[in-house]
């Protein structure tokens, strides 16, 4: 009994400590769990993000199909139709074989050029990113693509020959829009030394297009009739109320397009982010859309082009693409707004120089684009060279200067050799008879409209 009284306390203490260490094990399992739970809300949350987003900005393929066929001839409709669901598939071949991996490369050749070789494949669940489902990003991603495609699309339309187009489409998508993102979002040689900064494609993505449009512009050289010495002949399109639907599907895309690109959802902060890049998105399309319709009553004595108008919305979302979240809604108004305005004067300047344009892709998209990269910088500071401040190099004129800059040279020469290759093997341009019977009877052998008069 003694020895019983005297071991009371061992036990008692032997007791407590067993009940602590069963509470201890409680509460971390317990933490564990609502980790485990967390870490998997955020995985879809992501992942939906990047899947519903890759979703609505299929639907701007949609929206270029229709602005593009709205604003060709109407002998030409069926061939812009096909082209575009042709451009689509061919962009998401392409960037399965090679596009993602030179994209995103594992090794590259001084953050120029990826190495990575061969189609990609979603790793196994166990050696994924862990923040989203793989494949997620790469459907994401791969929507961007097609876009740059259309942009090209649009602005040779009515005169390339459907093969010489397509060929085209395949090295763009390929390899040519592929390493300029790798640069950016790839972690590669402008995002590493010079800071440069593009949220969602105002230069990696619309800029990309547009150099690759312009260079196409030049070398087909403009339609048959479009020119007369310094007299421009101007050429309707076909279908405007078309081409106004394509603009509102544009813009509804483009919030898959901005937003999607936060690339998280998980958590209050990141879903707040996508929230305010929605608004900012919103806005810098309508201040697009009222400065090119002031713009152009003031220029052409009270009249407002209607398609000038579906371009200054579209120039308002390209300007604000390149940072779509760090700006005030004001601000974004005003970003838009210069987009719009930048519309309206390039396309007289493109028409100086003989650069038939048919949807006025190039002002839109690389104009705009330029712009809204270069305007960066004012959202950080406003560093006119690049500075290291807390060990992280800062985004500055001068940085996203080098990256437009870099871009433009790169694509202008890669196209240029692209489709000089294809004019001298293949042919890029129609006949004159081909292209004055339209292309849908030339290339396509269907008419979009067989019961109306071409025109």
């Amino acid at each position: 009994m003694t020895r019983g009284v005297a071991l009371l306390p061992v036990f008692a203490i032997s007791g407590a400590l067993a009940y602590a260490q069963d509470a201890d094990l409680e509460a971390r399992l317990s933490a564990l769990e609502e980790s485990v739970s967390a870490s998997a809300s955020s995985y879809v949350d992501n992942s939906y993000l990047f899947l519903i987003g890759g979703i609505i900005v299929m639907l701007m393929a949609a929206g270029f199909l229709c602005l593009e066929v709205g604003l060709v001839r109407s002998k030409n409709a069926a061939m812009q139709s096909m082209k575009n669901v042709l451009l689509y598939s061919i962009a998401g071949l392409m960037f399965w074989v090679v596009g993602y991996n030179m994209a995103y490369p594992g090794e590259s050749i001084m953050g120029l050029v990826g190495t990575t070789p061969g189609p990609w494949a979603p790793p196994p669940l166990d050696q994924s990113h862990g923040d989203y489902a793989a494949s997620s990003d790469w459907f994401f991603q791969m929507v961007f693509v097609a876009t740059a495609a259309s942009i090209v699309s649009g602005t040779v339309a009515e005169r390339v020959k459907l093969w010489g187009f397509l060929a085209f489409t395949a090295v763009l998508t390929a390899f040519i829009y592929p390493i300029v993102v790798s640069w950016e979002w790839g972690g590669g040689y402008l995002d590493s030394e010079w800071a440069f900064s593009d949220f969602a494609g105002s230069t990696l993505v619309h800029s990309v297009g547009g150099w690759a449009a312009l260079m196409g512009a030049i070398i087909i050289g403009p339609r048959t009739g479009k020119y007369f010495g310094k007299q421009i002949h101007p050429m309707p399109g076909s279908n405007i109320p078309l081409a106004g639907l394509g603009t509102f599907l544009l813009w509804f895309g483009w919030f898959g397009f901005n937003g999607a690109s936060e690339l998280a959802a998980g958590g209050i902060q990141s879903i707040n982010d996508v929230a305010a890049i929605f608004a900012n998105t919103n806005m810098a399309a309508v201040g697009g859309v009222l400065a090119a319709t002031v713009t152009t009553a003031v220029l052409y004595k009270g009249k407002v082009d209607a398609t000038m108008v579906f371009n200054g919305a579209i120039g308002g979302l390209v300007s604000i693409t390149a940072e779509p979240l760090a700006p005030s809604m004001g601000a974004s108004v005003l970003i838009g707004a210069v987009g719009g305005v930048l519309v309206v004067v390039s396309v007289p300047l493109l028409d100086k120089f003989k650069i038939d344009d048919v949807v006025g892709a190039i002002p839109a998209h690389l104009v705009c684009g330029i712009w809204g990269t270069l305007i960066v910088a004012a959202s950080y500071g406003n560093h006119v060279m690049p500075v290291e401040i807390e060990g992280e190099l800062q985004t500055s004129y001068f940085g996203q200067l080098v990256g437009v800059l870099l871009t433009g040279v790169f694509v202008s020469v890669a196209s240029v050799i692209v489709w000089m290759a294809l004019k001298v093997t293949i042919g890029i341009r129609a006949t004159e008879e081909e292209e004055m019977a339209g292309m849908d009877v030339s290339e396509v052998g269907i008419e979009a409209y067989p019961d109306f008069t071409n025109a």
